[in-house]
C-alpha cells in the first residue's frame, strides 16, 4: 500500500525525487540537459521555483519551492506560457480568444484561461507535465514507446527555515558526490550548485534564495559564501577548503552507527545514501512535524499519537521526520541507490 502525498497549501518547499523505471536507458549528457532545459521551462510556467537539482543517470532531485496559490490576469498567463509554447501557438490562442470574444462568448475565454491556470502553482502538475514532456521528446527521438519514469515521484515536505533546507540542498548537491560522479560537487554540471559554479544565473538566484529564506536579500557572492561552508563541512568546526568526498563514511561506519555504536555527524550524513529525506513525508523541528501531522491526520494509521519521529543513528540537529524508517535508513556511498 502507498503513501499517500502530503502537500500543503499555499508557500511550501519540497524535495522531489522522481526515477526511470527500470531498464530505461540512463540518461546521457544529451538527455540530462534536455531535462534541465525542459525543468527551468515548466518553472518559469508553473510559477516555481527550483532551488537546487541534481540530473544523474537514472534519477532526478529537486528542491521546490510553491507560492502562494493568487489569480493571475491574462498578461501573466500569456507572459508565463512563452516559457513552453511557441509563438505561432500563443498567436493561434490569442486568436481563438478574440473570436470568442466577437461571438460574445467571454465565458469560454475564461474558462480557457482558468484551466491554463490550474497548472500553475502545483507542485503535482509541475512534475506531471515535466515528466510527460521528458518523455515525448525521447521517445520521439529513440522511436519508443511506453512509460519512462516510475508511476509515483516522490516528495517530502519540508520546513521553511534555513538549517533544514541547507541540509537538504547539501544533500541534493552531494548526489553525484556520494555516486562516485565527481569529487567536487562544483564539477558536476547537471546540479544546481555545479550549474551555479560555472555561472549559471538561474542556478545561482536558486541559492540566494534559498539562502535568503531566514531573511535579507545576500548577493551571490555572499549566498555562496554561506552556502559552500555547509556544504563542504568536514567536522563540528565547518572547517571549508576540503574536497567533498573526505567525510565520506564507509560501510563499516554506517553498521557501526546503525548497530548502536555512536552517531555518525551531519558532514557524515550527508554523504549516505538517506530514506529520511526521500521516504520520511515530513522533514523539520518536532513542531513544524507534528503541525503537519495533524493537519493531514488522515495519511497516517489510527494508532498513531504523534507525528514526528527523531532522525536516527546520527547527530541530525534536532530533524525530526514524519515516518518512523526501519529498513535501511542509511546506507554507504558505495552501497546506496536512490
Amino acid at each position: 500500500m502507498r503513501n499517500s502525498r502530503i502537500k500543503l497549501d499555499g508557500h511550501a518547499f519540497y524535495h522531489v525525487l522522481t526515477q526511470l523505471v527500470d531498464g530505461a536507458r540512463p540518461m546521457g549528457p544529451e538527455e540530462r540537459e534536455q531535462f534541465r532545459k525542459l525543468m527551468r521551462a515548466y518553472e518559469t510556467f508553473c510559477g516555481l521555483h527550483v532551488l537546487t537539482y541534481s540530473i544523474t543517470a537514472s534519477s532526478v532531485h529537486m528542491l521546490v519551492e510553491t507560492p502562494e496559490s493568487e489569480e493571475q490576469d491574462p498578461d501573466e498567463i500569456v507572459h508565463r506560457m512563452r516559457a513552453i509554447y511557441t509563438p505561432r501557438q500563443i498567436r493561434e490562442r490569442e486568436a481563438l480568444w478574440a473570436s470568442w470574444r466577437n461571438d460574445g462568448n467571454e465565458v469560454a475565454v475564461q474558462q480557457d484561461l482558468d484551466r491554463i491556470h490550474s497548472r500553475m502553482n502545483d507542485l503535482s502538475m509541475f512534475m506531471k507535465t515535466l515528466r510527460q514532456r521528458y518523455s515525448q521528446w525521447y521517445n520521439r527521438r529513440t522511436s519508443r514507446r511506453g512509460t519512462l519514469w516510475q508511476e509515483r515521484f516522490k516528495s517530502v515536505v519540508l520546513e521553511g527555515r534555513g538549517n533544514v533546507l541547507l541540509t537538504m540542498a547539501a544533500y541534493i548537491d552531494l548526489d553525484a558526490v556520494r555516486k562516485g560522479l565527481v569529487k567536487d560537487p562544483k564539477e558536476y554540471g547537471w546540479s544546481g550548485y555545479g550549474e551555479a559554479m560555472a555561472g549559471g544565473k538561474p542556478a545561482r538566484q536558486g541559492l540566494r534564495r534559498l539562502v535568503a529564506v531566514d531573511g535579507g536579500s545576500p548577493s551571490w557572492t555572499t549566498a555562496h559564501k554561506r552556502y559552500r561552508t555547509w556544504l563542504y563541512a568536514s567536522d563540528d568546526s565547518r572547517r571549508v577548503g576540503e574536497t567533498a568526498g573526505d567525510s565520506s563514511p564507509t560501510q563499516a561506519d554506517v553498521e557501526r552507527a546503525l548497530n548502536g555504536e555512536g552517531n555518525l555527524k551531519l558532514p557524515e550524513l550527508l554523504r549516505c545514501q538517506v530514506r529520511y529525506f526521500n521516504d520520511g513525508a515530513v522533514l523539520g523541528s518536532r513542531e513544524f512535524v507534528n503541525a503537519v501531522f495533524e493537519k493531514h491526520r488522515g495519511c497516517f494509521g489510527p494508532k498513531r499519537k504523534e507525528g514526528a519521529r527523531p532522525l536516527r543513528f546520527g547527530e541530525w540537529n534536532g530533524l525530526c521526520s514524519a515516518r518512523d524508517l526501519r529498513k535501511a535508513p542509511l546506507t554507504s556511498p558505495a552501497l546506496g541507490n536512490d
